[in-house]
């Protein structure tokens, strides 16, 4: 069993594909939904944001991470509070 899986989606009227490894993939799917969006419209606002050397696997990584360190971040409480 791979720890990567390849997954495909049409953004902007293109199949493209991108491979994540599940705990990734599953932030990516509640990320969508909790700003419901279809997963699709999600990767396509990654795709068009990321630098064009950059592949869309890693940006969607990036992306993910990013979120979660929002996240966390916004749940952070000052020392001495």
């Amino acid at each position: 069993m791979s720890l990567v899986e390849k997954r495909s989606v049409t953004i902007r009227g293109h199949r493209t594909s991108y491979s994540l490894e599940k705990p990734f993939h599953d932030d990516l799917v509640a990320i969508a939904t909790a700003r419901g969006m279809a997963l699709a419209a999600l990767i396509a606002e990654v795709d068009d944001r990321r630098p064009r050397e950059a592949n869309l696997s890693s940006a969607l990584r990036l992306f993910v991470l990013e979120e979660a360190k929002r996240s966390t971040a916004g749940t952070a409480r000052a020392p001495g509070r």
